[in-house]
């Protein structure tokens, strides 16, 4: 695409005023995302035709083409070595925005409070990681770490296939080749095959948007490969429910056999408001698939995988409930964002009183 002096101005908003997104429509002025909020930040209005013709300075023949027959297009572009991605869309017949600035500088996990559990994950030789969460929630931030720490330990070749390319990562111990959705491979399904002629031993897929990339992504990890994807729904039980009913019912005992053997983690994302105001927080859910929860995936109880998580420590697991009852009790989120949040209530708050009397009653000791 081609980034004229208006599109910049526009751009450098995000930076200025530390959005995640920028929201642009006809008769409204430019909405922005901060802290997971949106809010106007400038008092212009645009206009239907002020946004048509941004659209036609900005656009190349092939993007303009793609508009014109499926009404939404995507692209990716650079200003100050920030990466930022755009869909362009049709709303109401007329041409809107949506921007996201992609954070390409890399944080380690205790830059981003994540949970060392997720390491042992780094040090897996095969089978399938899924970490799902709504958008925004962090995942491909959180993958890019784990990629990382891959990177600097293991002296490996890594692929990553994504939509667009977040992160760049510079050879370390491993050999890593990042291939972008569009410019480099035509599908995440086709790419997934050719990367399996390409000696990988770990391999990352941006998302799993259909059968044929969840066909391919378990076919690689059968074959002795570690392969993480992402995943829009809400968690572990989320996931294998979604992949199942992607699947025609005749194959659906079969994939579940598949589920059983290489499916190694679940890791469910999302992001709390911290308590003082400073940013976001990432709660993080952990499932392992030790042999009780290959069991249930074999057997199709799901639901009772939320049992094995809740006793599940020992073997590197932790529950939604379990993370936002000890962030409340470190007051780093506040408890009414915590029971938004809360898969179990009654749960989340029996956690929460459990910690606060192991308080106690260390105080009384002393």
């Amino acid at each position: 695409m081609i980034i004229n002096q208006q599109f910049k101005d526009i751009l450098k908003l995000a930076q200025r005023y530390k959005c995640s997104d920028l929201h642009l429509s006809a008769e409204s002025s430019i909405y922005g995302r901060i802290n997971g909020s949106l809010a106007s930040i400038d008092s212009k209005i645009w206009t239907q035709i002020e946004l048509e013709n941004l659209f036609d300075a900005i656009a190349t023949p092939v993007m303009k083409k793609t508009f014109a027959e499926r009404f939404s297009v995507d692209a990716a572009c650079s200003l100050d070595t920030i990466r930022f991605r755009i869909n362009i869309y049709r709303e109401r017949g007329y041409v809107a925005f949506a921007i996201r600035k992609l954070n390409h500088e890399l944080k380690s996990f205790d830059d981003l409070k994540l949970p060392s559990q997720l390491l042992e994950l780094a040090q897996l030789k095969y089978g399938l990681v899924l970490f799902t969460g709504p958008t925004g929630s962090g995942k491909s931030t959180s993958l890019a770490a784990l990629i990382d720490y891959i990177n600097q330990y293991r002296q490996c070749h890594i692929i990553t296939i994504e939509d667009p390319i977040e992160y760049l990562h510079r050879n370390k111990q491993a050999l890593v080749h990042q291939r972008e959705l569009g410019s480099d491979v035509s599908s995440f399904s086709a790419s997934l095959r050719e990367a399996l002629r390409e000696d990988p031993d770990v391999i990352l897929v941006g998302e799993m948007r259909d059968l044929e990339t969840i066909r391919a992504a378990i076919t690689a990890a059968e074959t002795g490969h570690l392969v993480f994807s992402t995943l829009h729904c809400g968690d572990a039980v989320g996931a294998l429910d979604r992949i199942l009913a992607m699947y025609p019912p005749d194959e659906q005992e079969s994939i579940q056999r598949q589920l059983g053997m290489v499916l190694q983690g679940v890791v469910s994302q999302t992001l709390a408001p911290k308590s003082n105001g400073s940013g976001l927080i990432p709660i993080v859910e952990i499932l392992r698939c030790n042999t009780a929860v290959r069991n249930l995936i074999n057997t199709k109880q799901f639901n009772q995988i939320y049992n094995v998580l809740e006793f599940g420590q020992k073997d590197g697991m932790q529950s939604i409930d379990q993370v936002l009852a000890e962030n409340v009790y470190k007051q780093e989120i506040e408890e009414s964002i915590a029971l938004k949040n809360a898969r179990n209530k009654q749960m989340f708050q029996a956690k929460l009183a459990a910690l606060r009397l192991e308080k106690s009653l260390r105080s009384q000791r002393t």
